[in-house]
């Protein structure tokens, strides 16, 4: 696994606990080695107006290869009409990390 295998996917949720469960079911399916969930402030474009909102931002540290199946279970697991789901991938990183990742996301 080269370093370029691995992705950080984003989303975000309107409310914390709702995060909290939705990063635990991803984990528990092994789409994504961990989850971090954090506060943010979001302001977007929405409905013909720009919105402004607090969020709760989830990255998962997963492998590139499980990208359209994680992008899947957000979308099915997910309350909002449009849920945010951004891939970008990990150009540098620990080794031992990022072969952790692909341990910890292996069928």
């Amino acid at each position: 696994m080269t370093k370029r295998d691995v992705l950080v996917v984003t989303t975000t949720h309107d409310a914390e606990e709702k995060a909290r469960v939705l990063a635990a079911l991803v984990v528990r399916e092994r789409l994504a080695a961990c989850a971090q969930v954090y506060p943010i402030g979001s302001v977007y474009w929405w409905d013909g107006e720009v919105q402004s909102a607090p969020e709760w931002r989830i990255d998962f540290k997963t492998r590139a290869d499980l990208a359209d199946r994680l992008t899947a279970f957000l979308r099915a697991h997910h309350d909002y009409e449009t849920p945010e789901v951004v891939a970008v991938p990990v150009v540098a990183g620990s080794d031992a990390y990022l072969d952790w990742v692909a341990a910890e996301t292996a069928p």
